[in-house]
């Protein structure tokens, strides 16, 4: 044994001995930012008074007869939902690095990259431009469609003030790397630069709107609460313009969903379900965390009970797909009910007691009794779509898809009845 020890003891000598001569060439994919310049970014704003083709899909958001939905990074399409059976698309507001949106006593507020932006949407066919703050999100950057991290210290350390992300680059690099210590496989090690090494060569509502379950944007009182990563910013929306009056405040880890329930925001992140409570509605005060498999995972809630969604996939991060439930009747002790297997599900709604769940397809449960929800399946719509979200209002459930704007009639929940449905071009 002693023999053994004096061995490994002269193996680690002679590693340390040899330490000022290893190097290592490595070769990596990574996403560079591509800029452009803050005043041609921010010109690129246009309203258009006509229906625009939908050839994307992302965030819904509910007010007073429209539907307005993200087209992420693109814009913001307005359709006429008086009536859900004849949608009609009339109006498209051009806005670059969109991803969220909210609507207060007819203003609507977005986020262009790492601006905010408001309209009067009075007339909403004809949305009228009112303002903007800039640079109060820097840390919004454009989707990553690859596998691949991004170069941070061109996209934040070293990027020029009045220069904006707004797409990426996939680059090839090889970087001789010495000591282990300096170059690129040290600080991906140290988690500096996020980038993957390439292991193949040689990822009528009131006075606030009603957001789907994948929003980041959430309304209370005369507050929005934006969260981004991992970074709340909350916004004072009494006067004639926004003001921040919370400027990042720390939360969760990639926070990717809020929801507003009462006095308190759930927030989604991928490890758990964080609670703040906003009885002081400028200072939001973390009361409780509940964890969970990892997982992305958008949250709703109603009658005290959270009900909380979390997929797999490349972009979440693990193999588990399914339903939590959770009593949140003391926000400073939620308690986990039941988790119910899926298949990989996205948004979820809830009216009263019937619950809408984004799983291949569309699911609807009644959920009386949350400890048995599995066995009160009401429908399943599985045929040629992936839902993504949905908002259920007044019997009539708007569900966003990867083919388009579904709409359901559920006023007889045993006769759940697709009424109409606006396609989105798939071939751009």
């Amino acid at each position: 044994m002693k023999r053994l020890y004096f061995y490994f003891i002269m193996l680690l000598i002679t590693l340390t001995a040899c330490e000022e001569r290893l190097s290592q060439t490595v070769t990596y994919w990574v996403n560079e930012p591509v800029f452009m310049d803050a005043h041609t970014f921010r010109n690129s704003l246009k309203i258009s008074q006509v229906g625009h083709e939908i050839t994307g899909y992302g965030k819904i958001s509910f007010y007073n007869g429209y539907l307005y939905m993200s087209e992420p990074g693109k814009g913001i399409h307005i359709i006429n939902n008086q009536n859900p059976s004849k949608p009609e698309v009339v109006g498209y507001i051009e806005l670059m690095g969109n991803a969220d949106l909210s609507i207060r006593d007819n203003i609507l507020y977005a986020d262009s990259y790492i601006d905010l932006v408001w309209f009067d949407v009075s007339n909403p066919a004809k949305p009228v431009f009112n303002g903007r703050l800039e640079n109060v999100f820097p840390e919004a950057i454009p989707f990553v469609e690859n596998e691949f991290g991004i170069d941070y210290e061109m996209t934040y350390i070293n990027r020029d003030e009045d220069k904006v992300v707004v797409g990426w680059n996939k680059v090839k690099r090889t970087e001789e790397v010495d000591d282990y210590d300096k170059g690129w496989f040290w600080r991906w090690l140290k988690g500096d630069v996020y980038a993957t090494p390439d292991t193949n060569i040689d990822v009528n509502t009131g006075g606030n709107s009603i957001n789907g379950s994948m929003s980041r944007f959430a309304l209370y009182q005369q507050n929005l609460y934006v969260v981004i990563n991992n970074q709340m910013q909350v916004f004072d929306l009494s006067g004639v313009s926004p003001q921040r009056v919370v400027e990042s405040l720390p939360v969760g880890f990639n926070v990717e969903t809020i929801f507003s329930y009462g006095n308190h925001l759930f927030l989604g992140t991928p490890t758990g379900m964080l609670i703040y409570s906003v009885e002081n509605p400028v200072s939001p005060v973390w009361k409780s965390t509940i964890t969970h498999a990892y997982g992305c995972d958008p949250v709703v809630v109603a009658d005290d009970i959270a009900y909380v969604t979390v997929r797999s996939g490349n972009e979440c991060g693990q193999e588990d797909n399914e339903l939590i439930v959770i009593d949140v009747s003391d926000k400073e002790k939620p308690q986990r009910i039941k988790s119910y297997p899926m298949n990989g599900p996205k948004g979820l709604g809830i009216d009263n007691k019937t619950l809408f769940v984004c799983d291949n397809g569309l699911k609807v449960y009644d959920v009386t009794d949350v400890t048995a929800i599995d066995k009160h399946l009401i429908k399943h719509f599985s045929t040629g779509f992936d839902g993504y979200d949905v908002i259920p209002y007044n019997n009539v459930l708007m569900m966003i898809a990867d083919d388009g704007i579904h709409q359901y009639d559920y006023s007889d929940l045993q006769n759940i009845v697709p009424i109409s449905h606006i396609k989105i071009n798939q071939s751009k």
